[in-house]
């Protein structure tokens, strides 16, 4: 596969092919979830589960036009635009998501980008500087950044970056024509240069078919160093947005997409993240046992609902999982066949 002219450095190793990722993805799926679960109790063998706290620090009026997303300006949501918020402000949250069993705090802004200088950015590197010192793994998604701002934002205390790659190559051009794919990669670059973890999945219900979200696993195994966090997020369809019709995803397609990805990227924190709310128990379990060893905790995921905090606590004590603890070096997950 090719990826055109990208800054994003690619691995010159072994990396499964799409005929391969193909064969993983389409066995019978409990010989699926066999494989994946022997390979997940290789890599992790404890019984725990990584706990993050997503909060969206400055919501509404994006420039961008993705196709799935209420905070864009392109459409009529009904969600209102509001500023950025100051340090002072995001810290108490950053302490209850800690007093709650948090060990990521994930901070989102809804804009195009950030570039030194900026007053926003000044004002992130000030919050990510006062967050990082709770003792929690510190994660933005801040929109395209270049090499100057991911080593600002490494030099403050930053622990990992995330910016999605949604799909495949060929589907992105379908839900967002204001940044292009290649754009992503970019972003993802200059993240790899400053030293960060890189914490980038996709989105499942986009209109996609099954090669699509294998090409998007395909590109996941190319970057090197491989995505130490990879989001599994389902469609939650907004109303205003041009995907707001989309039909809600089998579950035994997510099932499918989360073990697969859990064979051939063994040492990544396969998160489920949005529409895990639209799951039932039992699903979140299947997802869980497939391969998934992380998800975003706390009643809301930017703008999306997500299950209470009681009720999560609730499923991992009758699972007998607990808290994963913050890592304290580098991860350098390996892509296996």
């Amino acid at each position: 596969m090719t990826l055109g002219g990208s800054t994003s450095k690619i691995a010159s190793l072994v990396r499964p092919t799409l005929e391969k990722l193909e064969q993983i993805y389409r066995r019978p799926l409990f010989d699926l979830i066999q494989e994946s679960r022997r390979v997940f109790l290789e890599f992790w063998p404890k019984n725990e589960v990584q706990l993050c706290t997503l909060l969206s620090v400055k919501t509404g009026g994006c420039s961008e036009d993705c196709g799935y997303c209420a905070q864009s300006a392109h459409y009529d949501t009904g969600l209102k635009k509001e500023r950025l918020m100051t340090t002072s402000e995001v810290l108490p949250v950053a302490e209850r998501a800690k007093q709650n069993g948090s060990t990521r705090f994930c901070m989102g802004a809804a804009w195009k980008g950030v570039r030194d200088g900026d007053p926003k950015f000044e004002t992130m590197l000030e919050t990510v500087r006062e967050v990082s010192k709770l003792g929690m793994e510190v994660c933005v998604t801040l929109g395209q950044l270049g090499d100057i701002e991911a080593r600002k934002l490494k030099e403050a205390g930053l622990t990992a970056y995330n910016h999605n790659i949604d799909t495949s190559p060929e589907h992105y051009k379908k839900i967002v024509t204001t940044h292009t794919f290649e754009d992503r990669l970019n972003t993802i670059g200059s993240v790899q240069r400053a030293g960060l973890s890189v914490c980038c999945g996709g989105i499942i219900g986009l209109g996609e078919n099954d090669t699509d979200r294998l090409k998007m696993l395909e590109v996941l195994c190319s970057l090197d160093p491989e995505p130490e966090s990879v989001p599994i997020n389902c469609l939650t369809p907004i109303e205003g947005t041009p995907l707001a019709k989309t039909p809600p995803i089998d579950v035994f397609e997510l099932v499918r997409l989360i073990a697969t990805a859990r064979i051939v990227l063994p040492k990544a924190k396969i998160r489920l993240s949005a529409g895990r709310d639209r799951l039932t128990r039992e699903a979140q379990a299947l997802c869980l046992f497939a391969g998934a060893n992380s998800i975003f905790y706390g009643d809301k995921l930017l703008t999306a609902s997500n299950p209470e905090v009681d009720d999560d606590r609730a499923l991992l004590k009758s699972l007998g999982l607990e808290p994963q603890t913050p890592y304290s070096d580098q991860p350098q997950p390996t892509c296996t066949l």
